[in-house]
């Protein structure tokens, strides 16, 4: 998957700052989880300063120690450890690699979703090759609204479900065209109701395109790695439930470096099949380790 790496950030503050993003408002989109039960539940509500009634505050129960994994830190340490050399696909082709550093903010912005659009069930090495000959033809919102779709098919191939994302791509630059002024949405709530866009893209693209950390993009590498390593209470199935578990505990100051960080582990170590447990630091501590 071509998912936008912590070595971005640099990248994200000059966009972010050539848009004004500053202090945008942080949304986070639940689409896609399976609905719950409406039993009504006991909820320990925590104002912030300044909210709610003081007789509430007084009578409220105190919160209770916050769940977290067993020994998650140090498998973070050792993340982070086998993760020193930044050599992995995401690292190398990632989309903050993918779009053009000397284009105008704006375009620089549009170029940051497009390629995320592209990277959905795409190895990296894939989604990089299509984001450069799109590029080669001017990618900009009027060149692909101008590019007829047997074109635009011929030059994202072989990304997966090309069909389809030449339909989002065409229709979503028309929105950004009519409604933005051709930039991209600013907030996550606005990003998902785009054809072709879902959360991981959207959080991703508020990181590196508008510098605003909304949430954890969680895509299948994070999906799956962080269920092996049970840092969910109990496990998920579907990546929007992981994203949701991980928000509940995990400390937000990390939450920019998940993605990128478990996305080359899970491209370099913690494999889909046959994982490579014996070159894994965690293999001691790891639940789901081939020991």
């Amino acid at each position: 998957m071509c998912a936008a790496a912590g070595g971005g950030r640099a990248a994200a503050r000059r966009l972010g700052r050539a848009g004004g993003a500053a202090g945008v408002s942080q949304v986070q989109s639940t689409a896609g989880i399976p609905r719950r039960s409406r039993r009504r539940r006991n909820v320990a509500i925590a104002y912030e300063s300044g909210q709610g009634d003081g007789a509430e505050q007084e009578t409220s129960e105190p919160q209770r120690p916050r769940w977290e994994p067993r020994d998650w830190r140090q498998q973070l340490e050792r993340i982070r450890e086998m993760r020193r050399n930044r050599d992995a696909p995401v690292d190398e082709m990632g989309v903050q690699k993918c779009y053009d550093s000397s284009a105008p903010p704006q375009v620089m912005r549009y170029q940051v979703l497009l390629s995320l659009m592209l990277s959905s069930q795409t190895k990296d090495q894939v989604t990089s090759a299509a984001m450069l000959r799109l590029r080669q033809h001017g990618l900009t919102v009027d060149s692909i609204l101008q590019m007829d779709d047997a074109t635009l098919g011929q030059i994202i191939y072989p990304v997966g479900f090309w069909r389809n994302k030449v339909k989002y791509i065409k229709q979503t630059t028309a929105i950004l065209k009519q409604k933005y002024g051709g930039d991209i949405p600013r907030t996550v709530e606005e990003l998902v109701q785009l054809p072709g866009v879902g959360p991981k893209m959207a959080h991703l693209a508020m990181n590196i395109a508008w510098d605003n950390v909304s949430g954890i993009a969680v895509d299948t590498h994070v999906h799956r790695i962080t269920n092996r390593l049970k840092w969910v209470k109990k496990e998920t199935r579907y990546p929007e439930e992981t994203r949701v578990a991980l928000e509940d505990w995990l400390p937000r100051d990390l939450w920019s470096e998940i993605n990128w960080l478990f996305v080359g582990f899970g491209q370099q170590t913690c494999l889909p099949v046959n994982p490579r447990c014996n070159e894994c630091l965690n293999q001691d501590i790891c639940p789901a380790a081939k020991r």
